[in-house]
């Protein structure tokens, strides 16, 4: 297909755009503030969808929209209006965030010129591409979920200018606080232009996540003021640091919602192509937002790739993360492991060795496919964030679940003959509640969010150590901080890839709120002046432990025998008392305890007490070693004493003084 979208040249700049069911298409051309419209062209129809006119004399930064008419029936998947201004869905540039207003979802006829209500495009020259450098993150790495406005609101190192937006990842004491905590990747939540959903302004809030977007390449104003060049030079910085940055980005819906929603790009281009649509004419609604993007559209497909491109050759990201994933997989609106979206990503040449991570779920017919996304996609694991909750919530019978979730979830990933785990896990992350309030909350607290309580999930697997939300009791404070250990602790004992969202590693909490995506105030924004810097610590101990031991990074699933070239399987599963875990010890309900020895050059014991009481633990003695703590903690624990309850304790096998041990395994 031809290029679409405005393409600025020396003489001038050619508008194209793609629509079937128009009967015309015009650009609106604005002044310098994009207030006023100065002129209205007609597109002429190039074949094959394409309405294109190339207009001499303009140059870099013109403002424009486009407007398209045709039949006007909603009911049939026609929304045509030229009154309403359109968004190039191919614009890389907007001058001012959207805003949602009533009078953008009024029916034709019924209301005026939405102009004065709409950001313009913004014609650009794009900067010369990045040098193609392969991405930096490599599976079995951290990855730290961001959302870029919350992370710097309240960053004290950071100057006030730059809080809040992309630039300020870039600034010296956040490059800091990541590369001390190991993070091999930063994902962030969408920077891409995003809007309001129609019933927060009247509560008076707004969207903090950004997963709500107009169209797909254009970065928010507010989160990305210079544009694609801010989003380069903090990539750029990161890089120079070792980090890779993941876009989150959301192709399933877009925020003209349900059919009672603004017109604002697609729909008034062609609400038929660009949307699934139900045998009645109403719009499918697979993604709980009112709409799904039709991804089997080849017109959609390309739209796609050329975004994800984009931020490939002009940004250098290392990947993307993808929100309800399988939308992007269905055909005819049924998944397909091998639709032709999902091929082409792993197929085209600017994208094959891109980092690509699925959000496995959406909520229509056969929506959960956690799995069953083909390689090299990496998938977020919530039976891995469900079971390990379970797990140190106490629930019966969670031992033999945990060790799968550990070992890599063979169970999920192992399929087909793979050796190796494509999981992503986690214990919490944007969409629910935080890691501190895991341990603080039975339920879930979201009056804040206008909807009484109603909105969110119910189920949290949660505990709240006796008191639900803050609690002025020592005792309890100090089993909360403990649960927090633990539950970090584990995670980056856990086989394949892993997961932190921003915060998480100090202690945050949103208060119980488990749906926190309207609230852009102290809810979110992450307290770095109150954070727990102890907790913070033990998470960069962590992180060092699992760079420098390559068995908890690797991905391939472990087995029980030895590796090629050592007499040591892979990994032992123990009792506490060392002996091995038999069927009866496996299905015991009542068991809350596992020691997993992984093998390799200095073997490493990862002792797991989720029983509140304290046991005496044994570890298999080899002559010329002996075991010692990995962490270098101020209360690393001897396990000639009793191992305190509801912990996680990480042992290391060292050869003993002037030992001549054969060191295999």
């Amino acid at each position: 297909m031809t290029s679409l979208g405005a393409t600025v040249t020396r003489e001038g700049i050619r508008f194209a755009c793609w629509s079937q069911a128009a009967h015309r298409l015009w650009v609106s051309i604005f002044d310098g503030h994009g207030k006023r419209e100065i002129e209205r062209l007609e597109l002429q129809p190039e074949g094959q969808g394409v309405h294109a006119l190339f207009v001499a004399g303009l140059g870099q930064g013109t403002r424009y929209g486009l407007r398209a008419d045709g039949e006007y029936a909603p009911e049939r998947g026609l929304w045509f209006d030229p009154a309403k201004l359109l968004t190039d869905p191919y614009a890389v540039e907007i001058d001012r965030p959207y805003a949602y207003d009533w009078r953008l979802a009024q029916r034709r006829g019924e209301g005026a010129d939405t102009a004065p209500l709409m950001p313009k495009a913004i014609a650009a020259a794009l900067p010369k591409p990045v040098q193609a450098a392969p991405p930096l993150f490599q599976p079995g790495g951290l990855i730290y979920e961001i959302p870029v406005r919350a992370f710097t609101m309240l960053h004290p190192n950071v100057p006030e200018k730059l809080r809040g937006t992309v630039a300020a990842l870039a600034h010296p004491a956040v490059v800091e606080h990541l590369k001390k905590l190991g993070v091999g990747a930063v994902e962030l939540m969408p920077v891409t232009a995003s809007i309001d959903e129609r019933h927060l302004p009247p509560l008076g809030l707004r969207n903090a996540w950004g997963y709500n977007p107009v169209t797909f390449m254009a970065l928010d104003p507010r989160l990305a003021p210079g544009g694609i060049m801010e989003l380069r030079n903090t990539v750029a910085v990161l890089r120079q640091a070792g980090i890779g940055v993941i876009l989150d980005l959301v192709f399933n819906h877009t925020g003209e919602s349900d059919r009672l929603g603004p017109t604002l790009s697609l729909r008034g281009f062609d609400s038929q192509a660009y949307y699934r649509h139900t045998p009645d004419g109403g719009l499918a609604n697979d993604t709980g937002t009112g709409n799904t993007v039709a991804c089997d559209h080849p017109v959609v497909q390309e739209m796609v790739l050329h975004t994800l491109r984009h931020f490939v050759r002009y940004a250098g990201v290392d990947g993307f993360r993808f929100d309800l994933a399988p939308i992007l997989g269905r055909v005819g609106g049924t998944f397909d492991a091998q639709a032709p979206l999902l091929r082409a990503m792993r197929e085209d040449a600017q994208l094959a060795d891109r980092v690509l991570i699925a959000e496995p779920w959406d909520i229509g017919a056969e929506g959960y496919q956690l799995g069953n996304f083909p390689p090299p996609f990496f998938e977020w694991n919530d039976k891995y964030r469900d079971d390990v909750r379970r797990f140190w919530r106490g629930d019966a019978g969670m031992v033999g679940a945990l060790a799968t979730r550990l070992a890599g979830s063979s169970d999920v990933f192992a399929a087909n003959g793979q050796a190796a785990s494509r999981t992503v896990n986690f214990i919490a992350a944007h969409d629910g509640m935080t890691l501190a309030d895991i341990v603080r909350y039975e339920r879930k607290h979201n009056e804040a969010n206008g909807e009484q309580n109603r909105d969110g999930h119910d189920e949290n697997l949660s505990w709240n150590n006796g008191v639900e939300g803050d609690a002025d009791d020592p005792a309890v404070t100090v089993a909360r901080l403990n649960d927090q250990r633990a539950l970090l602790a584990t995670l980056f004992a856990s086989r394949g890839t892993i997961m932190v969202t921003a915060g998480d590693e100090f202690g945050r909490s949103q208060r119980g709120n488990n749906n926190a995506y309207a609230q852009d105030n102290e809810i979110t924004w992450l307290d770095w002046a109150g954070r727990d810097e102890a907790l913070e610590r033990y998470t960069a101990l962590l992180a060092a432990l699992r760079s420098a031991l390559p068995a908890l990074s690797d991905t391939r699933f472990l087995t029980g025998q030895p590796p090629v070239g050592s007499e040591m399987p892979d990994v032992a599963w123990l009792t506490e008392t060392g002996a091995p875990l038999d069927a009866q010890s496996w299905q015991d309900p009542q068991r809350h305890r596992l020691v997993m020895i992984l093998g390799g050059a200095g073997r490493l014991a990862v002792i797991i007490n989720g029983d509140r009481r304290a046991c005496m633990v044994t570890l298999p003695e080899r002559e010329g070693f002996f075991w010692a703590p990995a962490l270098e903690t101020s209360d690393a624990v001897d396990i000639s004493r009793p191992v305190s309850g509801r912990t996680v304790i990480f042992m290391i096998e060292r050869a003993q003084a002037g030992a001549r041990g054969k060191r295999n395994g």
